[in-house]
């Protein structure tokens, strides 16, 4: 009897559980999930369903985190080799830790040399952010094309989107000082972005399981590209303030040359640390979200007193409404973040049913910004601004309410946790939609302006 694509997709997921845990080597995962198919084998040749065949085998299988502490008992030199940053060699390309450390440093100057020569040959500044993420995500992808031994196919599939987007945003003669080259602007790391992904999964974006991975990397990558950020920030301040002291002034170097190989660099070097030390990222994700999703709760009922006490929808300011639609992506990735650090085999607790609510909070503050922005393209037309915004606040309302549905029914018992992560995964991709159409359809249609 043939498992089920449902239950291929529940193993798929107890793997990358598995596989994020120290002491637990390639190898030794093959062997329990060998074994995991037998226990569910047994089960299901006993008459049960692939859902119960699943749990029960679990079951069987004990607590991971003991299975975890066995295997490092077992293989304890295993952990005092994983104890310095790099392993001996990289699991998925088999290189030693200084070709690695050195490709990553070549493609980090590489990304500084790009943002360097943008700022020399492009010259406008509208142009330069325009371009900013071509300039820098081509070499975090390249990273990854190269750390997972991506085939020529998919290297081609991911070049030619690359080049595309660099030819429309240079190309469309877009207006100085319209809205159309801001909005393709702001719109195209969505889409840079999402082509990092897919050299990220290896190509396998149709993989569930893959599509979470990027996700779970993606709120790592943030946490280590903010904590180089600001250490970067306090060692240039205080090596400033030191050589101001003397009589020297390196604000013209820090201009020219710091910044822009910090950026980009400091961008490579996060998503190599993420792969690096992901052991490391895991156990804090799970202290983060429990921390930040109620404060965020706390953020969005006090947010939707302020709007709805504020008066008439028309009189709220168009900046407070650009950034309450920045607040529901963030509550969006906070979401999501969270979801991809939840333990896929912990029963419903507090913490789903907080999040829940946090859904509910996102949804209410969504209608309560569709209405305003309706409000105001009925009073005042529409314009491309307007038009990006409400089709934002759209693809969020359908996002928000399937998940809160399938959240609900994962509280009552009624949908698995794997329903709702598939939700979750296999929305991304129409972000990535919306804004192929925001940057290749608005400019022409709206001529431009």
């Amino acid at each position: 009897m043939e498992p089920h694509a449902g239950l291929e997709a529940q193993i798929e997921m107890w793997r990358g559980y598995v596989a994020r845990r120290q002491a637990i080597s390639p190898a030794d995962l093959d062997e329990l999930e060998d074994h995991l198919r037998e226990q569910i084998a047994e089960r299901r040749a006993g008459g049960l369903d692939d859902d119960e065949a699943f749990l029960v085998a679990i079951k069987r299988m004990g607590n991971l985190d003991a299975v975890s502490r066995e295997f490092a008992r077992e293989h304890s030199e295993r952990l005092w080799k994983q104890l310095v940053l790099l392993p001996e060699e990289s699991a998925d390309t088999g290189a030693p830790p200084w070709r690695e450390l050195a490709i990553v440093l070549s493609l980090a100057v590489g990304a500084g040399l790009a943002l360097k020569a943008g700022f020399t040959w492009l010259g406008d500044d509208d142009a330069l952010l325009r371009n900013f993420g071509l300039l820098v995500f081509p070499f975090v992808a390249a990273y990854f094309a190269w750390k997972r031994r991506i085939s020529a196919r998919t290297a081609i599939a991911l070049a030619i989107p690359f080049a595309a987007l660099a030819l429309v945003v240079n190309v469309y003669p877009f207006a100085p000082g319209g809205s159309t080259w801001l909005l393709a602007a702001l719109h195209a790391p969505v889409i840079l972005w999402l082509l990092v992904g897919l050299a990220y999964v290896g190509g396998r974006w149709r993989s569930n399981g893959r599509r979470m991975d990027f996700v779970r990397f993606t709120g790592e990558f943030a946490i280590y590209f903010t904590l180089l950020g600001l250490g970067g920030g306090v060692l240039v301040g205080l090596t400033f303030a030191v050589l101001q002291l003397v009589g020297l002034d390196l604000e013209p170097v820090l201009e020219d040359w710091i910044l822009p190989f910090a950026v980009p660099g400091a961008l490579v070097v996060a998503a190599w640390l993420v792969e690096a030390k992901q052991d490391v990222i895991e156990n804090i994700a799970p202290v983060l979200t429990r921390v930040f999703t109620p404060l965020t709760i706390v953020m969005l009922l006090a947010m939707l007193v302020v709007l709805t006490t504020a008066g008439g929808l028309l009189d709220v300011d168009r900046g407070l409404l650009i950034l309450m639609n920045a607040i529901l992506v963030l509550v969006l990735c906070l979401l999501l973040y969270s979801l991809s650090a939840r333990d896929p085999l912990a029963p419903p607790g507090l913490f789903d049913a907080l999040q829940l609510i946090l859904v509910g909070a996102a949804l209410t503050m969504d209608a309560v910004m569709l209405a305003a922005m309706l409000a105001r393209i009925a009073e005042f037309g529409l314009s491309p601004n307007k038009v990006a915004a409400l089709g934002l606040n759209l693809l969020l309302l359908v996002h928000l309410v399937w998940a809160a549905w399938l959240a609900a029914g994962f509280l009552r018992g009624r949908h698995p946790l794997a329903a709702l992560e598939r939700w979750q995964t296999r929305y991304l991709p129409i972000y990535g939609a919306w804004a192929a159409v925001v940057v290749l359809v608005f400019p022409p249609v709206f001529a431009f302006a």
